[in-house]
């Protein structure tokens, strides 16, 4: 599991990633994230809602109340043109670091 500090560090570029997909509402972010980590990343409402209520202040994304098919009122958001422009910056800098860890690591780095 990685460390609480890379987590939020990534938390980020992530929220943004998956909202480019597509508008979601927060369960739904938390099952993709945990999916697409394999099941390594376990995130909570406590740590999502700040990060989604964050990047809303900033103007990266905006949210919308809908009623689901069941009857339940669900916040969804989806990513704005100054989020997507902020996710472009992201991935350049995340792939920097990848890039230059990789470069260390060698060739031979394999994920457990």
């Amino acid at each position: 599991m990685p460390s609480k500090e890379l987590v939020a560090a990534s938390s980020r570029p992530l929220v943004l990633s998956i909202l480019a997909e597509g508008e979601s509402y927060g369960y739904e972010i938390i099952q993709r994230v945990r999916q697409l980590s394999g099941e390594r990343l376990e995130w909570t409402e406590g740590m999502l809602y700040p990060v989604l209520h964050r990047l809303e202040r900033q103007g990266l994304v905006k949210s919308v109340w809908r009623t689901a098919e069941t009857g339940r009122k669900r916040k969804y958001y989806k990513l704005v043109r100054k989020g997507a422009a902020a996710l472009a910056e992201e991935r350049r800098h995340w792939l920097s670091v990848h890039e230059t860890l990789a470069g260390l690591w060698g060739p031979t780095l394999k994920t457990t």
